[in-house]
């Protein structure tokens, strides 16, 4: 069994700076398409990203049949996400945590043994989770002026491609 778990907010040595720009990459609904197919024709991703799916890819080779399976059932442990469908998983890790942040996997895990802790950037990552779900479950359903009826935050919300969230307005 594989785990993937969450990307989140501390740089590594290892981690090579990315440099993307807003609209680089682009995926199709989460499990529809390989991760070769994240890039519209034509654009250059960098290499963190081409790193974050080359891992994505290999992952799904070894979950090959068992993409629809809930993630609980196919990576070991996982302790967010675990009804989600593998296969939406790994879409979630790679645009959800990974681009939303602008690291490649190894941010957080160590490369071919998903399922270990050794990285406190992983539990960030789950507690960042949680504390967007408390925000979007509990505080902003409460501000009544509030306009739409999905409002949302996410990684993106803060860190828009960076791994220390935007706290200033250039």
């Amino acid at each position: 069994m594989i785990v993937v778990v969450a990307c989140t907010t501390a740089r590594t040595s290892e981690t090579p700076q990315p440099s993307p720009s807003p609209g680089t990459s682009q995926t199709t609904a989460p499990g529809n398409a390989a991760p070769s197919a994240t890039a519209p024709a034509g654009t250059q991703t960098d290499s963190v990203t081409r790193e974050r799916e080359r891992y994505v890819a290999e992952v799904m080779q070894e979950i090959a049949g068992r993409e629809q399976q809930p993630a609980s059932q196919v990576f070991k442990n996982l302790k967010t996400l675990t009804n989600v469908p593998a296969a939406r998983l790994l879409s979630i890790m790679n645009i959800g945590y990974g681009k939303s942040l602008g690291v490649s996997c190894t941010h957080c895990h160590v490369a071919g043994e998903w399922d270990r802790d050794d990285k406190p950037q992983k539990q960030i990552a789950r507690d960042m989770s949680a504390m967007a779900t408390a925000i979007n479950t509990q505080l902003l359903r409460n501000i009544p002026n509030l306009k739409g009826p999905n409002a949302l935050v996410n990684c993106t919300t803060c860190h828009r491609g960076q791994v220390k969230p935007a706290l200033n307005l250039p």
